[in-house]
């Protein structure tokens, strides 16, 4: 048994509020201690790199879908239930084959590459905006704004209604948090009704008016595959556009802000990276790495299996601390250094296996444009007063960060 209270009882149910803030010091305690954690409600916490690696390769003996835990959570009858239940990253085959399929193949790396000139001409549009004001919030002027201008334009969302967007992706992506208040709960099935609405009609549109299958992420889902034959229902064509939607966003604001918080708190990297703008491809995985976007993942045993010498019954739930695997001295040389020339560098920020995030190549293209760019034009930014993180242990990110760039 281990012998420090706070490590015997961790429980993601009543975390301290200092967590928010740092969790590291409570993930390294968990991971010296007991890298196989159960908690109070009889879920396990795995905190080490290897242990994180095999569940996530491992589809047989442990699996994405969450009904079983979301039927109690939400309701069967909540908009939050069909949701999270419905959309690719909480699924199984032959669900989460047919559409990961299907918008990989609109996520290719030529379609990718395709982005980059609008992305840079957006990201250069926002830091003339800064500029003119001097003292900005990196957030709402800048992180925030990138990503649903960019999953707007996959999905072609036009511009005029883009506005409640964030939002929408907010209060979904809130209702994922281990406790969930009655207030979280309403405004994430307010904004799933609210979503499916919309999209209800720009489904409609688009069917009288497709795109370019090969650029238009909504019209290859509409379409299908031609080759087989396979289409998604309404339902799930309606929520895997909002899971598009939000994991395009929520995420990669975080990288951004994250990263450009790292780069003012080590100073030392910072002219590293404006000295040689070349290391911006691993400065990018070294912030995943450091401050990953997303904590926490979860899988539940399909039967009966054996993790760290543990032998888990079937249906036992399982939370996968990114956060920590990411800092595990046993993968990583100096694991709580911010290093932006670190390699290797095989962190989980994208997960791993067949559930490895489908967009990470275009979160890593708005990364190092984001940041590059940002660098480049404002070497000498300055915090302008107290950083705010998200209260979240979920995703890692800020709701403000006030910058002086000159």
């Amino acid at each position: 048994m281990p012998f420090n209270a706070a490590v015997r009882d961790f429980s993601l149910r009543s975390l301290p509020d200092s967590f928010y803030d740092d969790p590291y010091p409570i993930y390294r305690m968990l991971q010296t201690e007991d890298p196989v954690h159960r908690m109070p409600d009889g879920s396990l916490f795995l905190t080490r790199h290897s242990d994180l690696e095999a569940v996530y390769k491992d589809t047989t003996l442990y699996t994405s879908d969450k009904k079983a835990e979301f039927g109690p959570k939400y309701g069967s009858s909540s908009p939050l239930y069909e949701h999270h239940t419905t959309s690719l990253v909480f699924n199984d085959p032959p669900l989460h084959t047919r559409v990961r399929r299907l918008i990989s193949g609109a996520l290719n790396p030529r379609a990718i590459s395709g982005l980059e000139p609008a992305l840079i001409l957006l990201v250069d549009r926002l830091l003339d905006r800064m500029e003119g004001k001097g003292e900005v919030d990196l957030i709402d002027d800048f992180a925030a704004a990138i990503p649903v201008e960019v999953i707007g334009n996959l999905l072609d969302v036009p511009h005029e209604d883009r506005v409640p967007l964030r939002g929408w992706s907010l209060a979904i992506l809130g209702a994922l948090e281990p406790v969930l208040s009655i207030e979280a709960k309403t405004a994430g099935e307010r904004a799933v009704r609210e979503f499916l609405a919309y999209l209800q009609q720009l489904v409609d549109d688009r069917r009288q008016n497709p795109g370019d299958a090969n650029h238009d992420v909504l019209t290859r889902l509409i379409e299908g595959e031609s080759a087989t034959g396979e289409r998604l229902s309404e339902v799930e064509l309606l929520h895997n556009c909002i899971f598009i939607l939000n994991a395009g966003h929520e995420t990669t604001t975080n990288l951004i802000g994250n990263g450009l918080e790292l780069l003012s708190r080590y100073p030392d990297q910072a002219r590293r990276l404006i000295a040689d703008p070349s290391l911006i491809r691993p400065a990018i995985e070294e912030c995943l790495r450091f401050e990953s976007s997303n904590q926490l993942g979860n899988r539940s045993a399909s039967g009966p299996a054996t993790i760290g010498g543990l032998d888990l019954p079937k249906g036992t739930l399982i939370t996968l601390c990114i956060g920590a695997a990411n800092r595990d001295p046993a993968q990583f040389e100096r694991p709580d250094t911010f290093d932006i020339s670190r390699t290797p560098n095989r962190h989980l920020a994208f997960a791993s296996g067949p559930h490895a995030c489908v967009g990470l190549n275009l979160a890593r293209m708005e990364g190092r444009i984001a940041i590059g760019r940002f660098l480049a034009r404002f070497p000498d930014f300055k915090l302008a007063g107290p950083l705010q993180r998200a209260r979240r242990a979920r995703f890692r990110g800020f709701t403000t960060f006030p910058v002086q760039l000159a």
